[in-house]
């Protein structure tokens, strides 16, 4: 699994002009892809990863001061662009393969006591934030 994580004051998502998610900072913006040999460990994995990531002001994590993670999926991390103009998709696992998996990371960081909003897996999102710092990291699991 890979995630885009970035520090925010602000961050929500649209579907069709509605919000579907949002938070107000400090918090997290996670973009979730997966790829084909990611399982329900790795989910875990990535959960424990980002609620205890230490880059919230002054070194703290989301655990330290319960701050909302707003997580998005985004088949697009795996896409490769290093051959040509046009990037290939096929190491982002299908929709029945990937969708229950960002469901799992959004349920672990909730069972570990996070305020989690979320997209609308495979819709056309409209994301808007505010990154804090600016601070954004690529996190594998």
């Amino acid at each position: 699994m890979r995630a885009v994580v970035q520090r925010v004051s602000q961050a929500s998502v649209s579907v069709d002009g509605r919000a579907v998610g949002a938070i107000e900072g400090p918090g997290l913006l996670v973009l979730v892809g997966v790829t084909h040999d990611d399982d329900a460990a790795k989910a875990r994995r990535l959960a424990a990863k980002l609620w205890g990531l230490r880059i919230l002001q002054d070194e703290k994590s989301c655990s330290d001061v319960n701050a909302p993670l707003l997580v998005v999926s985004q088949f697009t991390l795996y896409g490769d662009a290093r051959k040509g103009r046009r990037p290939t998709w096929t190491a982002a696992a299908p929709g029945p393969v990937a969708e229950p998996l960002v469901d799992a990371v959004v349920h672990e960081l909730r069972a570990l006591g996070a305020k989690v909003e979320t997209g609308e897996f495979g819709a056309d999102m409209k994301v808007a934030l505010v990154n804090d710092g600016p601070i954004t990291l690529i996190v594998d699991v």
